[in-house]
Order: C-alpha cells, then structure tokens, then sequence
C-alpha cells in the first residue's frame, strides 16, 4: 500500500574504464540503475542477483546493526566495475573471494571495482562488511528505518533496502533470501518467509529466516523488538506467523481480532485468485507512529493506526491480495503501480460483497459519484499517475473503477478467471500494465484498449460509471447510497498521502 515518494536524478558517472593487460576482456561499467521512468537511478545494470544471504547483529538499546552480506549473481555483460544500492558504512568488499576496491557516488551508489574484470555469463559471489545505525541515516533527506522503543523496523516503499543490507534494488531483479539476525535474549527478530532455527547462546539468539521464492528488496522486512508470538496455519496446512508488540496498548485488542484473520482471508482468497504462491503467512503488528500497511512478502507489516477504531480486516484484505498482486506478479517498473494498488483495492470490494456490505458494483457508482467531476482526483492517470502521484487515492480508488468496468464488460465468469489466470502466468515474474491488457484481450476474445484508455490512461472523469448501481445502492431521489464497508475502506488506506 503506501508509501512514499521521492524524486530522484539520474546518477551520472564518468566514463572511465579500468586499466587490462594486453589479451585480457575490455569490459564495460553496469549502469547505476535500471532506467525506472519514475526512480531512474533505482536499482543498477549489467547483473542479475539469485539469492541473498544477509548475516547480521542489531543491538536495539542503540541501534547499531552491523551485517555481512553475500549476494550470489550472474554478469549479464562483461563488468569492469558495478554498483549496489546501499546507504551505511562499508568495511570490507570481496568479489570472487578477492578484495575488491569499492567508492560512494550519488544519494546512495556503492561502485564495487572487482579485482579481476567480469565477463559476460559469469557466476559472481560478493561479500560486503559492513555496520552503521540506520536511524541516523538519512538519503535524499528521507529516512524509512523505524526506530520502536525496544527496536527497530525496515519497512518502506519504493525503498527500504539501503538502511540494512546492500542491493539491487529494484523489483525487477527478484532474489531468494535467507535471513540470519542475531539479537540480545528476550528479544525477537522477525524476517519473511519461514523461521528455521532460533538458537541463544551467551545472552544472544540468533533466528534463521528463509525466503525461498523469489522475493522483490522493497519487500523484504526487518523487525526486531519484544513481540507475542502466535502461530496458526490455514486450512491447507501453510504456516501462519504473526507477531505483536508487548507495548501496543489499546489497540492491541483490534489488531488481534484483524491480523488473526489472516488464514480465514487467505483461504477465501486462494480461492478467487488462485493457489497461494509462497510457503508462509502472516503479519507483525510494531509499536510505530506510522501510519501505513506494506505488503512485505508472507509477513505483511501493520501500523497500529490501522485498529485505533477497532477491527480492520479490511487492511488485511488487501495486503494479503499483494501477495498476489505486487508480490507473485510484480511490477515492470514502478510506472506500472496500478498492477499492485488497483487489484488489492478491489480484493476489498470482493470482500465487501462477500461480507453483505456492499458489491463491488455499488462501491464503483458510489466512487464515481464521490468524487466530483472537477475534483483533481480525476486528473491523476491509474495506468501513468507519474512518481509524485504514484500512491495517490485515484491509482487505487480510480483504478479498482477499472477492474469494475472490465468486470461489467467481460462478464463475471471471464473475469474471474482473468484474476486467478494472470498470477498463474506470470508466477514469480514481472509485467507491465500493457501486458495485462494484452492477457485480458486474449481471454475475453474482446478489444478492452478503449476501455483501459478511459480509466487508466485519460485524465478527466469518463462519462459515466462502469456499471449502474443496483436498486438498493439507490434511494428514491436516484443519489447513490453509501455502501456500508466505504468509510472501512477508506479507512484502510488512511495514509495513502502520508509523507508525499
């Protein structure tokens, strides 16, 4: 769901090319970014990361973290030199088990000059030494590591990466994790995936964490503090780990009754957007003032602001949906959010229809008419909203509009096998906007470009609503009624422009 956004400049780098002895490679410099049209300098060129091994040790009185990263890649061109994304103090760098030299540039640019240059194809083993205190750091003027009164927390988007562990940091080079966190006894460090082992010795446990699908850097999580631990599993048998903090107060209550829902909402949502691609579930619940939800992968993170007025399943809805949409499938690049945002908005209105509180079509009229025809909600473009409207209400509000009229114009039965048919192409992998228009228009057998043209690309509001409200969603001076789960709804998202 949310969170922030920061315009970025394109890194620029001399064009200088490392000395090489007669017959050896001539190789050229990865790129410090991927070329994002919204995060130009985001994430780097000319390699491609398989799995990250993170070791770390965080004393939270403090908040000193000191880590070893080894990060196992393939060269996709010949490399002279290369970068990682990462904003903390570097000791020590090793390629191929050789010192490599290494240099700052940019807001947060670590270029690693390797020993010997790498060609094209060729397996690559890095190994970074480094420690800091990530609350201290700030890149851009802009700092996503919560500091928790007994811890701390890396949970941010479209960043989070650089305050802990050293990156490719863009969501189109996914990567499997393992995640080692040793902490002081009494304390508990909480990661994606499966927990494998957690050991004390001499006052300090270590815990084990696995990642062992391929896993976006902005949706891998950190949280360390004095958490309640509660496992469950879903109907399937898949584990579900939530966690906590002992110093919620009043609102632990809600948050409880919210996030204990997740294997419920999971087994219903396996059921109309398919089979579940990762091995875990869950939610931890940190004592920060935020107020957010993020979408990290299996272990989704929850504000505590979410459950201030009680209950909110809603929010787990749709941050469980991501695991789907944004997380199985994720985003080309960040131009293409509408893939992430518009599809878990619209997993709230299934679930409102599903709950008796209101359909998805009543909450599209009542959306529509929301929102005047004036109002600059309906300038921002779902398909294109630009970074600095990026997590805007119309790339969700607009945008679940959207999946409505595709709804409305496919028919229920097309439609709901466009949404279990398109994680299920696209497992694991990354797409653009266009490519699910693409996939619609195989499915149905329909032209849609006209209709993903109106709500997603033309700014304006479009003629009329996707598809008319029905008559209990009417009163009899034909206004549109407010459907019952709308403010819950709204209240979901309450932090969509936090921070912007």
């Amino acid at each position: 769901m949310r969170k922030r956004v920061l315009a970025t400049a394109v890194v620029a780098l001399a064009g200088m090319f490392t000395s090489l002895p007669a017959g050896a490679v001539v190789a050229g410099q990865g790129a410090p970014g991927v070329g994002d049209p919204y995060y130009p300098d985001y994430g780097n060129g000319g390699y491609d990361v398989a799995h990250y091994d993170l070791r770390l040790k965080y004393q939270p009185a403090d908040d000193h973290l000191e880590g070893t990263a080894t990060i196992t890649a393939t060269a996709t061109q010949d490399l002279s030199r290369f970068n990682l994304d990462f904003a903390l103090t570097v000791n020590e760098v090793l390629v191929n088990s050789r010192k490599a030299t290494f240099a700052r540039s940019g807001a947060h640019e670590l270029e690693i000059t390797p020993a010997q240059p790498l060609r094209r194809n060729q397996p690559v083993t890095i190994v970074v030494r480094y420690a800091g205190t990530p609350s201290q750091v700030s890149v851009n003027g802009y700092n996503p590591w919560l500091r928790t009164p007994d811890g701390g927390v890396a949970a941010g988007e479209p960043e989070a990466a650089w305050w802990w562990f050293p990156s490719n940091d863009h969501p189109s080079d996914k990567a499997t994790y393992d995640v080692s966190v040793l902490v002081p006894d009494g304390t508990q460090a909480i990661s994606n995936g499966t927990l494998q082992s957690a050991t004390s010795r001499l006052g300090w446990t270590r815990y084990n964490w696995r990642s062992a699908k391929p896993q976006a850097t902005y949706l891998t999580t950190l949280a360390v503090g004095k958490f309640e631990i509660v496992t469950d599993t879903t109907e399937s048998g898949l584990p579900v780990f939530s966690a906590y903090s002992r110093d919620l107060g009043a609102d632990e209550g809600a948050a409880k009754a919210s996030v204990g829902r997740a294997a419920e909402i999971l087994d219903w949502q396996v059921g109309v957007f398919g089979p579940y691609p990762f091995d875990a579930i869950g939610g931890y619940v940190p004592n920060v003032p935020t107020g957010y939800a993020l979408e990290t992968q299996t272990r989704p993170f929850y504000s505590p602001r979410h459950f201030r007025s009680g209950a909110n399943p809603y929010v787990v809805v749709h941050e469980q949906a991501h695991q789907w949409f944004g997380d199985d499938v994720s985003v080309k690049t960040w131009r293409d959010i509408w893939l992430n945002e518009g599809f878990a908005r619209y997993s709230e209105w299934l679930w409102s229809e599903k709950e008796g509180e209101g359909t998805a079509a009543e909450l599209a009229a009542y959306t529509y008419s929301f929102y005047p025809a004036d109002d600059p909600f309906w300038q921002v473009k779902p398909g294109d909203p630009g970074a600095a409207n990026q997590f805007h209400a119309a790339v969700y509000n607009r945008g679940a509009i959207a999946l409505q009229a595709l709804r409305g114009e496919v028919g229920d039965q097309t439609f709901f096998r466009i949404l279990k048919g398109w994680p299920a192409a696209n497992k694991y992998g990354n797409a653009r906007v266009e490519d699910f228009v693409a996939y619609a228009e195989r499915q149905s057998g329909k032209s849609l470009s006209n209709l993903f043209r109106t709500w997603l690309f033309t700014a304006g509001r479009p003629a009329s609503a996707p598809v008319a409200a029905n008559a209990r969603s009417a009163a009899p001076t034909g206004q549109i009624q407010e459907p019952r789960s709308w403010k819950k709804i709204q209240r979901e998202g309450l932090s969509d422009h936090a921070d912007h």
